[in-house]
């Protein structure tokens, strides 16, 4: 290791103690009240926070509040904000905020802004589930605004809401769920790559990557993917209230327009964000309401420490670990993932 580099590491490592000494100090101020509330704000952006914060977007009353809520992304759990705050989705990030506007008794209506080709199966059921439970336990309507695209998990997220609006270019439906995997076993027979799995049953490696896949392996992964239609499918019978015939018709995994999901009842209106937010104002008497958005927990000082001491050791390996996150999150051919997903991957 070079002079260069030992430099950086002393610099890096006093950088931590000063800012394990603040936050300590600063940690202890606060709770004896001793430090004025200008002094106090200042030092504590640098500490991060874990609660959600909020950003002002129209002025108006204060006590009946419409927040605008946004997915934009792959809905994947395992995403974060950047150090820029020029980031993607945040699950955990949005599940928090969800959970924030559940027990906040000024929310009077939700405009749901969807841009998404949709994600996980799991984290797509994380959060109709949630903003169900706002609708039977508060009332709250939720106003959907589709962005360019709102397909599979997108739209899985958005068919409970009382009203959805398109624009005519916005790409919809891809109802549906996909599995995907890669097997290399013909690859490895011509490299001279031999598989010496051990496993307790025949189906313990079902899916791998290294041997062929059974018809039998086969039915099995298809019986998951059936299910997981068919929640799919209820989800659209009961939020849009259609036949479950006539979304099976629609549910063979293509995508629509704006103007073709509105003649084939999967969205209400054709219009963009202003327009859903003028809808749901005038439908639910909240043309004065204040219009806000959140945001998510700043990164603490810790964090963007960490990340720079990081950027330090980065080497080439880098760039295969970030995609080794992803391919784990969407599914490996060792680990297939099921995903309400548009885009063939």
């Amino acid at each position: 290791m070079n002079a260069k580099r030992w430099s950086a590491i002393g610099i890096a490592l006093g950088i931590f103690i000063f800012s394990l000494f603040f936050s300590n100090y600063f940690s202890y101020m606060v709770q004896k009240q001793e430090t004025t509330e200008t002094v106090s704000d200042s030092f504590l952006s640098l500490l991060g926070t874990n609660t959600v914060e909020e950003s002002l977007l129209k002025a108006g009353n204060s006590s009946k509040r419409i927040v605008v809520l946004s997915v934009d992304g792959t809905i994947l759990a395992g995403q974060s904000a950047s150090l820029t705050g020029d980031s993607g989705y945040d699950h955990d990030g949005f599940l928090q905020q969800l959970e924030q506007v559940l027990i906040d008794d000024t929310i009077k209506g939700i405009i749901l802004s969807v841009n998404s080709p949709g994600g996980g199966t799991y984290e797509s059921a994380q959060i109709k589930d949630k903003l169900v439970a706002i609708q039977q336990t508060t009332d709250i309507p939720i106003y959907v605004s589709m962005g360019s695209m709102a397909a599979s998990g997108g739209y899985y997220i958005s068919a409970s809401a009382e009203k959805i609006f398109a624009s005519e270019e916005t790409l919809t439906g891809s109802i549906g769920v996909i599995m995907s995997g890669t097997n290399f076993t013909e690859l490895f027979e011509k490299i001279g790559v031999d598989d010496t799995t051990i496993k307790s049953g025949k189906f313990k490696d079902i899916g791998s990557a290294t041997r062929m896949m059974t018809e039998e392996d086969a039915a099995i992964l298809q019986t998951i993917v059936d299910t997981s239609y068919d929640r799919f499918v209820e989800i659209i019978v009961e939020g849009r209230g259609m036949e479950k015939d006539a979304v099976k018709n629609l549910a063979d995994g293509r995508i629509y327009d704006g103007v073709q999901a509105l003649e084939n009842g999967l969205v209400d209106e054709i219009g963009y964000q202003e327009d859903a937010l003028e809808a749901i104002q005038k439908d639910y008497d909240l043309k004065d309401a204040e219009i806000f958005s959140y945001q998510n927990p700043s990164l603490s000082f810790a964090s963007l420490f960490n990340a720079k001491v990081s950027n330090l050791f980065q080497t080439s390996e880098t760039t295969e670990s970030e995609i080794s996150k992803l391919m784990s999150a969407i599914g490996t051919a060792d680990s297939p993932k099921m995903m309400y997903y548009y885009g063939g991957k």
